[in-house]
């Protein structure tokens, strides 16, 4: 996989900061159009192959594989592509893990929680066990704050909160009880111990692929967990056992996440990755600590997340935050409005947005304070 600009091949490309779908590494993109009609020889799209073929069951394999590489996947945990976003998961999860009688403890942290909360409080047996509403979820919950059930089914969390910008640094304790991670907006930006979470979901959308299709990485032992009188498509143990093809799967989404896995080996894989996320992030927020109060990030510090990096302009004047915006966008810096029910400002700096983009950005906010500042 090739690590050229867009500059380089004459592409004219704007700098995307969309929350998602996201950024995809320019390499992917050409490697895609390249392979479009064509895929390896085989006289046919990858949108058009029969997901029963040996070309696909391949394909499917690839990107399983470039999974449990990066992310150091033990065998004992299922790696499953499913439809319907991370949001099926907050369904999902809870009719596959609840053990009769045990409740679902829930880390409530932002707006992708609240939709979690929302499915347990249709006829779930829950407790939420931390929430930092009361601070507008400017920050994460401290570990003396989360009060755990004394024998939950599972903990539900979400590692990185695209809309309010928090990101957990590390994860809570949850002792013998599993550990259920929504991590759509930061899996493989980081280094992680998939061994502490029973079970991880991500949305592809963000950092792994296209929208489409969602990652499912899960502790075998607890997949057999569901009622076997669970609708089948409904059942994580169906898609385990048929290899994710127990219906037609969203094909093409599952190439571009093993695309993008290739992507990660060609910049040096997760460690690498980690480094520039680290770099992009601290140009950022550095970008702002200097501004004196122009530019403020409404995060407490050691809650600030290195994916969704949010900030209010000019104290939070609309009219001057309708500007940047607008004036952002004519410079190419396109998906820097903050989600609508928060207001201000969000750069999202997932793994395939380059450091180049957050320069462009920094610079355009520079410029923009000495005018208005």
């Amino acid at each position: 996989m090739g690590t050229t600009t867009a500059s380089e091949r004459g592409i004219k490309r704007v700098y995307n900061f969309n929350a998602g779908p996201g950024a995809l590494p320019l390499p992917v993109l050409e490697r895609i159009k390249e392979e479009l009609l064509d895929w390896r020889g085989s006289g046919m799209s990858v949108m058009e192959m029969s997901h029963r073929s040996p070309e696909f069951e391949s394909i499917n394999a690839a990107a399983e594989a470039g999974l449990r590489k990066h992310l150091a996947i033990p065998d004992d945990y299922a790696v499953i592509f499913v439809q319907g976003g991370g949001s099926m998961q907050f369904t999902m999860a809870p009719m596959n893990l609840c053990l009769p009688g045990k409740a679902v403890d829930l880390i409530h942290t932002g707006t992708w929680t609240a939709k979690a909360l929302g499915e347990l409080k249709k006829g779930i047996l829950h407790n939420v066990a931390a929430s930092t509403e009361a601070d507008k979820f400017a920050r994460l919950p401290r570990k003396d704050e989360i009060k755990y059930s004394a024998d939950a089914s599972y903990v539900h969390m979400c590692t990185n909160n695209t809309i309010e910008g928090t990101q957990w640094a590390e994860m809570p304790e949850t002792g013998s009880v599993p550990l259920v991670a929504d991590m759509s907006s930061d899996i493989a930006s980081r280094p992680i111990d998939v061994k502490k979470f029973g079970m991880i979901f991500a949305g592809a959308q963000k950092n792994l692929g296209p929208s489409g299709v969602t990652v499912v990485i899960i502790r075998k032992d607890l997949a057999e967990r569901a009622d076997k009188n669970l609708p089948t498509i409904l059942q994580y143990r169906t898609f385990i056992k048929e290899k994710s093809l127990y219906n037609t799967p969203p094909t093409f989404a599952i190439y571009i996440v093993g695309l993008v896995m290739e992507w990660i080996d060609s910049v040096g894989g997760i460690a690498a990755m980690e480094k520039l996320n680290n770099a992009k992030a601290k140009l950022l927020y550095d970008t702002m600590e200097a501004s004196n109060g122009f530019y403020r990030c409404p995060v407490e510090n050691a809650s600030r997340s290195k994916m969704n990096v949010v900030f209010r302009v000019a104290g939070g004047d609309e009219a001057v935050e309708k500007k940047f915006a607008k004036e952002g966008e004519a410079a190419g810096l396109i998906g820097i409005k903050g989600h609508r029910s928060v207001g201000g400002m969000r750069a999202s700096i997932y793994n395939a947005v380059p450091v180049e983009a957050v320069a462009a950005l920094v610079s355009f906010m520079k410029e923009f304070e000495r005018k208005n500042g």
